[in-house]
């Protein structure tokens, strides 16, 4: 059969980190890989990077099947993605797919889309097209409406196909890591923060791949810096020191940028040494808060005293720190204030700040849904930037406004500009500038319109 997959283009609505980071559309290169070797012909469109529309590519590859992969903004893009292939050709079928798919695939409901793919990615895929060849009519299991089957928790499959995005290779990257490769070495969280999604994908399980498969794969990827997109890569600490080990052991020269927990960070100084040794280059740290009880009220299990702890262990051995926080709603100007002092404290010097946002298919979405500015089906402002809860001491205007010029305080301080172009160069340092000037903007228009 003729396949295309698709990697949505975000909705200018979203404010999007793409100004900043395009990475690989690894869900789709691992279906190239394991799909690919059992007759099919199959392409992979990234429409981030393509400028005609959707429209010409369909008719220029003419599939039989069209998958699209998204999280929860690209819900009405992948709709009218759907729309529009129908529109086409109604004999196309239509296959969406995706981590909000998996949780909440509901919300993909719609005439133009035929499957949705709710657990097993690969394999229910694999079943959709083996189901369309032999004209089996019935419901595809671990599709939506089809049979309820369980979430896998090994990993059999081939390594993904980077070749099948070569003429995008050269484009991806993130932050200073460019070019940059993803590879994923676990799936789940072990933890359990209230705000977060990523347990709910795997149905609260996790699991870790062999270390020795991973090394095959990086053997594989020609690129030298390496995005490890694990939920939570620093966990295990003998598994940690193993794959130090295992990598000095096989010559693996990498730049690896992970995401871990500030407490493992904290209290395990010797496996963040080991790491630096191979490669550790950047972290992206889930400070979350300054407050111990806000903290306490994520259920982060995590103390501010380490958060503090994780930042100077990673400064000791030059690890980037890239520090996730979340903002709360009931703050109020002081509150903005009293972070910057604590970042500024901490010499923190890139951050990513997320309004408290309660998503669909999380507990907290049914504690807050009747508190909310942004309606649930205005899919494309659920991109953890937007404000989507009413803020109980700010007006919504105040509040964007407060975003910015957190932002701006943080990133500009003169200090950290000469770092940055010391560290990384003026031309990439001036590449970042840009993108983060772009979502900088999106944010002065929601604050000029108030919503």
């Amino acid at each position: 059969m003729k396949i295309l997959l698709v990697r949505p283009r975000p909705p200018k609505e979203t404010i999007g980190l793409q100004s900043v980071m395009i990475c690989e559309p690894l869900e789709l290169e691992y279906l190239v890989a394991n799909i690919k070797p059992l007759g099919h012909e199959i392409e992979i469109l990234d429409m981030i990077l393509e400028r005609n529309s959707l429209e010409y590519y369909i008719k220029k590859y003419n599939p039989e099947v069209v998958g699209i992969t998204g999280y929860i903004s690209h819900v009405n893009v992948i709709k009218n993605y759907a729309k529009e292939i129908k529109g086409v050709s109604r004999a196309i079928k239509v296959v969406v797919g995706g981590v909000h798919a998996e949780v909440v695939p509901e919300d993909f409901l719609s005439e133009h889309i035929d499957y949705i793919i709710r657990a097993n990615g690969i394999q229910t895929f694999t079943n959709i097209i083996n189901s369309l060849e032999t004209h089996e009519c019935s419901k595809v299991p671990g599709t939506y409406g089809g049979e309820i089957i369980e979430k896998a928790m090994e990993f059999t499959w081939k390594h993904p196909d980077r070749k099948s995005v070569s003429r995008y290779r050269n484009r991806y990257y993130y932050m200073f890591h460019n070019p940059c490769a993803l590879i994923k070495t676990s799936y789940g969280c072990p933890y359990k923060c209230s705000f977060c999604f990523c347990r709910n994908i795997t149905d609260g399980k996790y699991f870790a791949r062999d270390l020795e498969d991973i090394v095959c794969e990086l053997k594989d990827i020609e690129e030298e810096e390496v995005y490890i997109v694990d939920d939570d890569f620093l966990f295990n600490k003998e598994r940690l020191l193993k794959f130090a080990e295992i990598l000095k052991a096989h010559g693996i020269k990498k730049k690896f940028l992970v995401y871990g927990r500030s407490d493992f960070i904290a209290e395990n100084q010797q496996v963040i040494e080991k790491l630096s040794e191979v490669g550790l280059r950047a972290c992206i740290v889930g400070l979350e808060s300054s407050s111990e009880e806000e903290l306490i009220k994520y259920n982060k299990k995590s103390e501010v005293k380490l958060n503090e702890r994780a930042v100077e262990v990673l400064q000791k051995y030059d690890i980037e720190c890239y520090a996730t926080l979340i903002l709360g709603i009931d703050w109020g100007k002081e509150d903005f204030d009293r972070l910057y002092q604590w970042v500024k404290k901490l010499n923190i010097r890139f951050v990513n700040l997320q309004p408290f946002t309660p998503l669909p298919g999380t507990d907290l979405f049914q504690q807050y849904k009747n508190q909310l500015i942004v309606k649930r089906e205005e899919y494309e402002k659920w991109d953890l930037a937007h404000l989507t809860v009413t803020p109980s001491k700010l007006s919504i205007r105040n509040y964007y406004f407060n975003i910015i010029k957190l932002y701006y305080k943080i990133i500009m301080r003169p200090s950290n500009v000469l770092y940055i172009i010391k560290k990384y160069g003026f031309l990439e340092t001036l590449k970042l500038s840009i993108g983060s000037s772009n979502i900088s903007m999106q944010y002065i228009l929601k604050a000029i319109r108030g919503k």
